[in-house]
């Protein structure tokens, strides 16, 4: 399921230029330029991120801000002019997580956006049960039929991403991306698919024919579900 993320911003040739440049199969954008639509858009979509613009045709990106951030339980970037340090205070102070200032390079705007996103993944399900399976990732105790498993570091980072996201697609990219953080560059596309092997061989009953962890194939994996329980 890809990413809902809305641009308020009433550039439209920043926002549209946005949109062409990082739309892509996991990240949705959805441009609005004023607050008024950005007000009806929060109200009928369910969206993963927002990034504000500060002067707006009708009113404040700060204000809007302030006022959306107590309903909505997802991150907030604002965008802001290089030479403004008050608005970068006065947006951090008004529930803002996060900030980038104009004029930025969109492969900067991308890798901020990533890190929201998954800072807003990690704050959610810590904990995952089905008929076979529980996990927990506070506690780091993982049990196949009440048998407890060892999983590294790296093989919990990635089955935690795709048990959080039963039924749906991850892709290798996301996986690359998610397991490495910021120092993606220094992980190998190779090392996902060892460590996808190392998880089948603990968690599949026959590790060449998994059907927990499925190959989805030029795109990446899916964690089938079986009457899940997640907290």
């Amino acid at each position: 399921m890809k990413k809902q993320i809305l641009i308020l911003e009433d550039d439209r040739d920043l926002a549209e230029g946005i949109t062409l440049s990082l739309q892509s199969d996991e990240l949705e954008f959805y441009q609005c330029y004023t607050i008024k639509e950005a007000k009806n858009l929060v109200q009928n979509r369910k969206l993963d991120l927002l990034i504000l613009d500060i002067n707006l045709p009708d009113g404040s990106g700060l204000d809007f801000c302030h006022e959306i951030k107590p309903i909505l339980n997802i991150p907030i970037a604002l965008l802001t002019a290089k030479d403004m340090e008050i608005d970068i205070v006065t947006g951090l102070e008004n529930g803002a997580d996060d900030y980038i200032t104009k004029p930025f390079s969109l492969m900067v705007l991308r890798a901020r956006i990533r890190a929201l996103l998954r800072r807003n993944e990690g704050e959610q399900c810590k904990t995952y049960q089905d008929q076979i399976f529980e996990f927990s990732f506070d506690s780091m105790e993982f049990y196949k039929n009440h048998q407890m498993i060892d999983f590294s570091k790296t093989e919990q980072k990635i089955l935690y991403l795709l048990v959080s996201n039963p039924e749906r697609v991850i892709t290798r990219e996301r996986i690359l991306d998610w397991v490495w953080a910021e120092g993606s560059e220094y992980g190998e596309d190779n090392a996902i698919s060892v460590s996808v092997r190392r998880l089948r061989e603990k968690l599949e009953d026959d590790p060449k024919n998994p059907k927990y962890i499925e190959t989805i194939y030029g795109k990446g994996y899916k964690w089938k579900c079986f009457h899940t329980e997640e907290k």
